[in-house]
């Protein structure tokens, strides 16, 4: 599929400059959604910075519980597609249909405590952590470590 650089351009945000959408932040009915739609338009213009379109364990989340995968969504968005068209988008495209999970996955998604993160990631987070968020902010939940450490909370 075809990039539409100027459109894309239109919608980006320059990721060297700034911060991607907080992943609390819902695109399409999920959290998570609107993230990774920022991190791919700045990566398709070479604007991504630090960040990763994929692989990017918080999207993987995103991308196991809708079965929607990384290179469809990036197919999309390539198109110069808005929040509104991808959002739409989603709704077709996921393999979740139901309100109710879609609704309780989001709150699994924000409520997630770093002890119930696989060892591997509490492992790799007790390291991130002191280098990235401000040391005297609590984390008190996953979601608080992109939050405090892009400057939200």
């Amino acid at each position: 599929m075809k990039t539409n650089i100027e459109k894309v351009q239109k919608l980006a945000k320059d990721l060297r400059k700034g911060y991607p959408r907080s992943p609390r932040k819902k695109l399409g009915g999920y959290v998570i959604a609107a993230r990774c739609i920022d991190k791919c338009r700045a990566m398709l213009l070479g604007m991504n910075g630090d960040y990763n379109y994929w692989p990017c364990s918080l999207a993987s989340q995103w991308f196991s519980f809708t079965g929607i995968t990384p290179d469809q969504l990036k197919d999309v968005i390539a198109t110069g597609a808005t929040d509104e068209e991808i959002a739409e988008w989603i709704m077709r495209a996921s393999k979740i249909t139901d309100a109710d999970a879609i609704l309780k996955w989001n709150n699994t998604m924000r409520d997630t405590r770093l002890s119930d993160m696989s060892l591997q990631a509490q492992q790799y987070l007790e390291e991130y952590i002191p280098k990235f968020v401000p040391n005297h902010r609590p984390v008190y939940v996953w979601f608080d470590v992109y939050d405090l450490e892009e400057e939200r909370l």
